[in-house]
């Protein structure tokens, strides 16, 4: 097991001056950080991983679609070739990190509905792109974690049991799913039976609290979806999401209006604390 934080705490892109952040979470007891990564180059990464590396922490990445353009599910096939030139080079990123794996709705942009529920040809879409994405991040030794998000901000995932479907649809020993807390508040009849139902496929964690504020000081059930994790074997990464209100565009991707925290250390001691005792 290994715990993490994910930097979208503070940005959306990790540079120089984040670096000391490394340091507070080593001396918490983290063992890595999950890297936003949206744009940089390769030489940006290599920075990033040596700050990593002096203060021995482990890597993994996060990302989603960033419009339209890049929906991969999309009836468009250029739509579909451009999301698979962006996971590439979101995974090439990733590689020069030293990421375990990438996590997040890599299928459709945020925030866009067609006012139906997903399509069987959505779905064969989705199938063949994530099976493609997942040889390509094989090869770079990163596994990929899809993510379902509440229904509020996708359509195509949105149960831990839709995302569990997926993975077994795709059937790639790479690709794989994340149970995330928050969005499993808004969406499970059933939390922790989600998670019992669908263990072999859940292969990523995010720790939230219910209003993505410090984890342990909302109503999510934090030990009996721990448990049930680990009495399943799930034997990875509990990695904390939370934000706020610092980054406008993230925001108002995720309609956060309104500050849900003191401070940035108290959501990951807090959270460091209420992974630790249960899991």
């Amino acid at each position: 097991m290994k715990v993490g934080q994910n930097m979208l705490l503070w940005t959306i892109h990790v540079t120089e001056e984040h670096f000391p952040i490394f340091e507070k979470l080593k001396a918490v007891g983290f063992d890595g950080v999950e890297i936003p990564v949206h744009e940089g180059d390769d030489a940006h990464y290599a920075k990033v991983r040596k700050a990593l590396d002096d203060n021995g922490l482990k890597c993994t990445t996060s990302t989603a679609m960033p419009t339209e353009e890049h929906n991969a599910i999309s009836p468009d096939e250029e739509k579909r070739a451009t999301a698979m030139d962006y996971m590439k080079f979101v995974l090439d990123r990733g590689a020069v990190l030293g990421a375990e794996a990438l996590a997040g709705p890599f299928y459709q942009p945020l925030g866009k509905f067609t006012g139906e529920p997903p399509t069987d040809d959505e779905r064969k879409r989705a199938e063949d792109f994530h099976r493609g994405a997942a040889d390509y991040a094989q090869e770079r030794g990163i596994r990929l974690c899809v993510e379902f998000l509440n229904r509020f901000e996708a359509y195509f995932l949105n149960t831990m049991g839709d995302a569990a479907e997926h993975v077994r649809r795709v059937n790639h020993p790479n690709f794989g799913a994340m149970f995330d807390t928050f969005h499993a508040n808004i969406e499970e009849k059933d939390p922790v039976q989600a998670v019992v139902d669908n263990i072999d496929a859940i292969k990523h964690v995010h720790i939230c609290s219910n209003d993505r504020g410090a984890p342990g000081k909302g109503h999510i059930p934090f030990k009996e979806i721990i448990g049930a994790l680990r009495a399943g074997g799930y034997d990875e990464w509990f990695t904390i999401e939370s934000f706020g209100r610092a980054m406008p565009v993230l925001a108002a991707a995720t309609c956060v209006w309104r500050d849900f925290f003191e401070s940035p250390e108290e959501v990951y001691r807090e959270g460091f604390k209420t992974i630790t005792k249960y899991a």
